[in-house]
C-alpha cells in the first residue's frame, strides 16, 4: 500500500489556501483552522479546484490541541508539507494573546510537526514584514526566543506585561522570534531530511488586513502602501508563488531562511520616505 503524502494548511485564509494551491495537488490536504466554518469554506473551494481535502479544528495557542491535529493528520499519511499561516493580529488581540498565539503557538507547531515530518518534507511560516522593523535584541535576547523550549517561552523575562505593552510591539516581537526560531528548528528539521523556512509578508490584501487598514492603525498601513516602492498591496497568490518555490525542489537548498516581501516598505522605513523622524 502506498502512503498518501498530506500536506497541513494552519490557517485556512487566502495565504494558506494560495500555497497549498501550488504544492498540493496528488497529495492529501488537511485544512485546520480555530472555527469549523472557516476550514469548511476553504475546503469547499479547494475540492471543487480537484484537491483532497479533510478538515479539522485547531486552537495555535493549545499544546493539547496541536498535538491532536498532528496525530489526526498522519493518519492520512507522511505529512510531507506544513504550511502554518494562522495568526492574530495588533487590531485583533491583546498583546498577551498576540504572544501567546503567535509566538508560542508557532514554537509549538515547529516542535510538534518537527517530530513527524517526513524525509525531503519542507514547511513555511507566515511572518510579517513587522518583525523586521523592530529594534535590534541583543544576542542573548535572539538566543532565548530561538532556543527556549517552546513551554518556557512565555516565562521570558522580555515577555512579561510590563515589558510588552503595546499590541504593535507584541505582534513585532512574535514575528521575529518566528524567523528566529524557523532558524533554529532547520537544524533539527534537517537531520530528519526536511527545510523550514519562513516568509515576511507586508500588506497582503486578505481579510486580516482589511480589518488592519480600517482599523485605528488604518492611516498608518495607507501611508504604507502609498510611500512603499511598489506603490501597493500585494495578493495572496503572490506569497503562494514564494512558498512553492521554498516548498519545492527548487527551493531544495534553503532551509532556515526568511523572505521579506513587501513591496519595499521595510526598504522604505530605514532608507525611504517612511523613515522616522
Amino acid at each position: 500500500m502506498v502512503m498518501n503524502q498530506v500536506v497541513v494548511v494552519i490557517g485556512a485564509g487566502s495565504i494558506g489556501q494560495a500555497i497549498a494551491r501550488r504544492v498540493s495537488a496528488g497529495k492529501r490536504v488537511v485544512l485546520a483552522d480555530l472555527r469549523q466554518s472557516n476550514a469548511d469554506a476553504a475546503a469547499g473551494v479547494m475540492a471543487d479546484a480537484g484537491f483532497e481535502v479533510s478538515t479539522a479544528t485547531v486552537d495555535v495557542s493549545s499544546r493539547e490541541s496541536i498535538h491532536v491535529l498532528v496525530e489526526t493528520s498522519t493518519t492520512f499519511g507522511d505529512i510531507t508539507g506544513v504550511i502554518h499561516a494562522a495568526g492574530v493580529s495588533p487590531s485583533q488581540a491583546s498583546p498577551e494573546m498576540i504572544l501567546r498565539v503567535d509566538l508560542y503557538g508557532t514554537a509549538v507547531l515547529l516542535e510538534e510537526f518537527g517530530r513527524v515530518i517526513a524525509r525531503g518534507g519542507a514547511g513555511v511560516v507566515i511572518a510579517s514584514q513587522s518583525g523586521h522593523r523592530l529594534g535590534t535584541l541583543t544576542a542573548e535576547q535572539d538566543a532565548a526566543l530561538a532556543t527556549t523550549p517552546a513551554d518556557e517561552l512565555l516565562a521570558l523575562p522580555m515577555l512579561q506585561p510590563d515589558q510588552v505593552t503595546d499590541p504593535l510591539h507584541a505582534y513585532q516581537l512574535a514575528k521575529r522570534a518566528n524567523s528566529l526560531r524557523v532558524m533554529a528548528e532547520a537544524v533539527r528539521w534537517g537531520k530528519r531530511g526536511a527545510r523550514i523556512n519562513t516568509i515576511s509578508p507586508g500588506i497582503i490584501m486578505t481579510p486580516l488586513a482589511r480589518d488592519e487598514l480600517t482599523g485605528p492603525r488604518g492611516e498608518g498601513y495607507r501611508r504604507m502602501i502609498e510611500l512603499s516602492p511598489a506603490g501597493r498591496a500585494g495578493t495572496p497568490d503572490e506569497v503562494g508563488d514564494v512558498g512553492a518555490l521554498l516548498m519545492g525542489q527548487d527551493g531544495a537548498f534553503i532551509t532556515g531562511s526568511d523572505f521579506l516581501m513587501d513591496g519595499g516598505v521595510t526598504a522604505s522605513y530605514f532608507f525611504g520616505e517612511l523613515a522616522p523622524n
